[in-house]
């Protein structure tokens, strides 16, 4: 790996911009954006999603990664911009998040585990904020929050069911007031998504303040601000604020920064991330979670509305394996020749492919080719693309790294808008949240139509009294299907989606749709990857 002095000095970083964590690792400090941008390029950012995935995923990050290289390999100023793993996936069934193969980002064991403590920085914060309404409610209550209405968990960085629901309190009048909670995962912490949405410090100061931790028995939200705890979370939150430059595997500058999962929260990077990528480099290839009906959306919706940020091109990653899945193929049978099956499958690849034009973008598809793919499914979904007019272009970057990427680099370079046509949101901020709800499962997911639960019609009324109704739509909702249900596969139509709860993130910024059975604590799958690992010699093996 190169020097991380080096890879600074690609993006115009002085050793006075970054505080090194080691050789290959640095923290970069926000207020390099204060200094005009050296470059005369313009800067072009460039979204990666992909279609609905297969468990083990479609390789997005690993196509994001490769694209950066096979840009950079035909000199152009490249920057990747990617989400920081979770031990959650890690140790449970996806593995790491850092790519693969010759796509990787570096050094990828210490990124997937604990990197710079930016997870552990979030975790702290938010149960420190938690611990102070739990003492609160212990030293009288001076703001009246009524115990049953506190919405505040506590997270962890773990994949753990059990602690889905608990009580805390227990043990007497010394131990606090008993009362029902739970844990969510981390990745879902509204810290987290505040993190990633703050412009700086100020603005992410201002987020933590109006965090909403519960309600008083009248009904009148009791924030952060009011229990005095921002001070002593953005203390805790100091270094995770600046954003973390690392390398890939041949030596491309990469920001790896904040972790929010886009099936429970809103899937992206961070937008300081973002902008010091952009700030640095003529092309920034960043990703969103999962396919475009969770990642793609909430990073427009979400993101770029809040940030101003637009993009150049929509890449949409397919591959014969989750087509022949879309297609009636079982799990184990994947790798089997089918390309009857691909065609089946390709509905899928086509409505993820509207979503991408409805936003107003042209999407390219990177066609992420596996060594047990056979040539007649490739061109099976070659065919499509060139039917519907979308570009397409095989990309072999696992095995080959930016070698295997240079032809989906040189599709990009001729598609990619100079001055890209702004979006279009899928839904205006003034709507009411329930027809925002309506507009993103209609238009992004193809539903026929939204029911609401009796928790989520409660909780649209609190949005309402509470003046909260402008803000954007953050769905939870199954990676594996369009629907709320993971068995329904391929484009399914006619389908009524379920919203049984509403959570108000206002510190965040936005209204959390939970749907059908997601949970914002995973649990760990059967047999846990964690199983596999061991540390022999001082060396991680199993990974």
């Amino acid at each position: 790996m190169r020097s991380i002095a080096e890879v600074a000095a690609d993006l115009g970083l002085s050793a006075e911009d970054w505080s090194p964590y080691g050789r290959t690792i640095a923290k970069v400090d926000p207020r390099v954006l204060q200094r005009p941008r050296a470059r005369k390029s313009p800067a072009r950012l460039v979204l990666v999603t992909a279609i609905t995935p297969t468990p083990a995923g479609e390789g997005k990050t690993t196509t994001t990664i490769g694209l950066g290289q096979g840009l950079r390999r035909i000199g152009e100023s490249v920057c990747v911009a990617l989400r920081e793993p979770s031990l959650g996936p890690c140790f449970g069934m996806k593995g790491g998040g850092t790519g693969g193969g010759k796509s990787r980002i570096e050094p990828s064991d210490r990124i997937d585990l604990h990197f710079t403590g930016d997870f552990h920085a979030v975790t702290s914060a938010h149960n420190l904020l938690a611990a102070i309404v739990d003492n609160h409610l212990h030293h009288g209550n001076a703001l009246g929050l009524d115990p049953r209405r506190v919405s505040w968990k506590r997270v962890l960085d773990m994949n753990d069911r059990a602690l889905r629901n608990v009580v805390l309190g227990l043990g007497g009048a010394s131990e606090g007031v008993p009362r029902e909670s739970g844990f969510d995962i981390t990745a879902a912490s509204e810290v987290m998504a505040a993190l990633c949405l703050a412009e700086g410090e100020d603005d992410l100061r201002q987020r933590l303040e109006r965090l909403i931790v519960g309600l008083t028995r009248t009904g009148e939200p009791v924030t952060a601000a009011q229990l005095q705890a921002v001070g002593g979370m953005l203390v805790l939150l100091r270094d995770a604020l600046q954003p973390n430059l690392v390398q890939t595997t041949e030596g491309c500058p990469a920001y790896v920064h904040g972790g929010p999962f886009a099936n429970i929260a809103h899937g992206c990077s961070s937008v300081l991330a973002t902008r010091l990528a952009l700030h640095g480099a003529d092309w920034v290839l960043t990703e969103a979670g999962f396919g475009a009906d969770l990642g793609m959306e909430k990073f427009f919706d979400i993101k770029c509305r809040s940030a101003g940020l637009d993009v150049a091109a929509v890449v949409v990653v397919a591959t014969a394996r989750a087509m022949k899945m879309h297609g009636g193929v079982g799990k184990k049978e994947l790798d089997s020749q089918d390309a009857a099956a691909v065609e089946r499958g390709l509905p899928n690849l086509e409505k993820h492919l509207e979503n991408v034009r409805a936003f107003g973008k042209r999407p390219i598809v990177a066609l992420n080719r596996f060594a047990s793919d056979h040539a007649d499914e490739l061109a099976v979904i070659a065919r499509r693309c060139e039917e519907l007019g979308v570009p397409c272009a095989e990309s072999r970057h696992f095995a080959e790294g930016g070698a295997g990427a240079e032809d989906l680099a040189r599709l990009l370079l001729e598609h990619a808008e100079s001055a890209p046509t702004p979006f279009a949101p899928v839904y205006p901020l003034e709507a009411a949240p329930a027809e925002k709800i309506r507009a993103i499962a209609r238009t992004i997911y193809g539903a026929r139509d939204v029911s609401f639960g009796k928790d989520a019609q409660r909780t649209l009324a609190d949005v309402e009294k509470l003046g909260l109704g402008r803000l954007p739509i953050c769905m939870a909702k199954t990676q594996y299907s369009f629907s709320d249900d993971p068995t329904k596969l391929g484009r399914p139509r006619d389908f009524v989606l379920e919203v049984r709860a509403i959570e108000i993130a206002a510190g965040a910024g936005f209204l959390v749709a939970l749907t059908g059975e997601m949970m914002r604590m995973p649990g760990l799958p059967k047999e846990p990857r964690a199983k596999d690992l061991d540390l022999k010699d001082g060396r991680i093996v199993g990974w």
